[in-house]
């Protein structure tokens, strides 16, 4: 059997490549109920077992966000930039 056929296949891994953890709003007005706080930082999330500590993570729109809160994360979804700022609350970005 020739060399190529012999070795099995393997794929490429791209090293550069950028993994974030999704939180969607119905998450983050479930939290904002449960600690009765109107802002929302990365080590809130990490405490109350949302996302990791090592996580990078990013807010998707699914879900209704009825609280006025100020969301921390490391990315944001333009539905849910939208549906924050529609409620009077305020998306930061963090690097």
């Amino acid at each position: 059997m020739p060399l190529q056929r012999r070795v099995p296949k393997f794929g490429f891994k791209n090293n550069n490549k950028e993994y974030y953890k999704a939180v969607n709003l119905d998450v983050l007005e479930g939290l904002a109920e449960k600690t009765k706080s109107d802002s929302l930082s990365l080590q809130v999330l990490i405490d109350n077992g949302i996302v990791g500590k090592n996580d990078k993570i990013k807010v998707l729109g699914r879900g209704e966000l009825k609280a006025k809160v100020t969301v921390e994360a490391h990315a944001f979804s333009t539905a849910a930039t939208e549906a924050i700022e529609k409620v009077g609350g305020k998306a930061t970005t963090v690097k």
